[in-house]
């Protein structure tokens, strides 16, 4: 294997959409606190307003939330607005620090009637811990069974009324009792430049950072339809404005640090375009098995399938095949290299049909 194909830093890339350690804020929050401010996702405003107004006029909680998505949309942010608008507290929490069902029920014992509970990555709720969430979220109580044997007995606590939100990257992985209990269902899209570009503005303004539309709009062109990245992107290129300019960041400044950064026009960084030259030179563009080119680039194939393939699929640079992972003309052209023409023998390492056959 040539040296050039080392081991990848998958965990701090900037590009990625999962949140980071860096991400945490020391200075001012970047994160809106209305529905007014949250920037974008138009449709999802729009009946979540309807729904919060007619809750507040009948005097009711707000039915279950399910929030769905790719990573760094604002699911999280946008529970807090729920929870905001309708004047209430929010309790935040995850699908996988909940292990046992004692922990689940002490959470919503200590709820006040109308509170908000979110509970992020809910697909991974264990299956015991989820079976308690039902009659919790339908009638808004806890079964508890009391003892063992022939002696056991179950008790019935009444819980104050309150709102479930939910948040997942998978909601296919939901199982469909848990899922038909939401009775509100919102899909985050990912952002146009133009909403990003927006959204950098805001956050530029807030940490007090000269900008202008332009340079936000190179940002934005490149932060993968993620206003998780274009902020990280926008603390970055900072740097680079305070020590190799004035502080000002505009459009050539921030196409210099985004050039330094290695990541290009379309948000692909270095390790993107490896993968996908790794995918061409060595299997002659694909079709290669998702194991065989997890051990070419020294990687684990979860890795591959969650961080790398969502955006490149997005894009169209990837494709699926039952006998594995193709690089598409898009992606020959991105890279500037020549795409073969229909029937051209392969001229990678071997030819995948030795290897990779009915491999996913």
């Amino acid at each position: 294997m040539p040296n050039e194909l080392e081991e990848f830093d998958f965990e701090n890339r900037i590009v990625s959409s999962e949140e980071l350690p860096t991400d945490t804020e020391t200075g001012p929050s970047l994160r809106p606190h209305t529905l007014k401010e949250y920037i974008g996702q138009e449709k999802a405003k729009s009946n979540l307003r309807v729904y919060i107004e007619s809750a507040k006029m009948r005097g009711d909680s707000l039915d279950h939330v399910l929030l769905y998505g790719p990573p760094g949309l604002g699911k999280t942010t946008l529970s807090a607005i729920i929870a905001n608008e309708m004047g209430v507290n929010i309790r935040t929490t995850s699908g996988p620090a909940i292990e046992k069902q004692g922990d689940l029920a002490a959470i919503l014992t200590n709820l006040s009637p109308g509170d908000v509970l979110f509970i992020d990555e809910i697909h991974r709720l264990p299956r015991q811990v989820e079976e308690i969430l039902y009659p919790a979220m339908e009638d808004y109580a806890l079964d508890i069974i009391i003892g063992k044997g022939p002696s056991a007995r179950s008790i019935r606590l009444p819980l104050p009324k309150f709102t479930l939100i939910g948040a997942t990257t998978r909601a296919g992985q939901l199982s469909t009792p848990l899922r038909d209990r939401f009775g509100v269902m919102l899909k985050l899209e990912l952002y146009t430049p133009r909403e990003l570009s927006d959204i950098v503005m805001r956050s530029a303004s807030i940490l007090a950072l000269p900008i202008t539309e332009a340079g936000a709009l190179e940002i934005a062109s490149r932060a993968r339809g993620t206003p998780r990245v274009a902020n990280r992107l926008l603390k970055r290129i900072r740097d680079f404005a305070l020590i190799q300019g004035d502080g000002r960041i505009d459009a050539d400044i921030a196409a210099d640090a985004l050039r330094q950064l290695e990541i290009d026009a379309l948000g692909l960084d270095n390790t993107d375009r490896r993968m996908l030259e790794a995918i061409i030179r060595y299997y002659g563009g694909g079709p290669v098995g998702l194991e065989t080119l997890a051990a070419t680039i020294g990687e684990e194939a979860v890795t591959i399938e969650d961080v790398y393939e969502p955006y490149l699929l997005q894009i169209g640079f990837l494709s699926r095949t039952p006998r594995g992972r193709c690089a598409t003309a898009q992606a020959y052209h991105h890279l500037g290299l020549p795409y073969p023409a229909p029937g051209t023998p392969m001229t990678g390492a071997h030819q995948p049909g030795l290897f990779d056959t009915n491999e996913p």
